[in-house]
């Protein structure tokens, strides 16, 4: 798997039907996983919000998720740019210098559902998401 680089839209309680829209609009084939499925969210009013959607339709990839209330929403900024691949060495050059003069929102660590990921903005106010997929090393930055 090549390292990709593509938008993920942030929605808030609306993930789903904007996804269920995009796949309409685009074809595809349309993966969606909850806040329940992950044990991601202590508040049971977020079980049924996603946390991570993916359409992918040919060579389009669009990923969205719902902004669970604890992080906060600003529909100004509802776009980031999500890094993603197996290439521990490459993503963690990447994260390395994204996070130089930025701040780590969520440091690159091990997520729930097995992979390495983390949040930063960079020093323009960009925000990014890593994943390394897999195992993704073994040392957290």
């Amino acid at each position: 798997m090549t390292t990709r680089l593509n938008p993920y839209i942030s929605f808030k309680d609306n993930a789903r039907e904007a996804l269920e829209f995009y796949r309409d609009v685009f074809g595809g084939e349309l993966t969606m996983s909850t806040f329940a499925e992950f044990q991601a969210s202590e508040d049971p009013a977020e079980a049924d919000k996603i946390m991570h959607g993916q359409l992918e339709a040919g060579a389009l990839t669009l990923m969205a998720s719902d902004t669970p209330d604890a992080m906060g929403y600003d529909d100004g900024s509802r776009i980031s740019m999500s890094l993603s691949g197996e290439d521990e060495a490459e993503l963690r050059g990447y994260w390395d210098r994204l996070v130089d003069g930025g701040t780590a929102t969520m440091p690159l660590d091990k997520a729930p559902w097995g992979d390495y990921f983390g949040m930063c903005q960079d020093r323009f106010g960009v925000t990014w998401m890593v994943n390394i997929a897999g195992d993704g090393g073994t040392q957290p930055s």
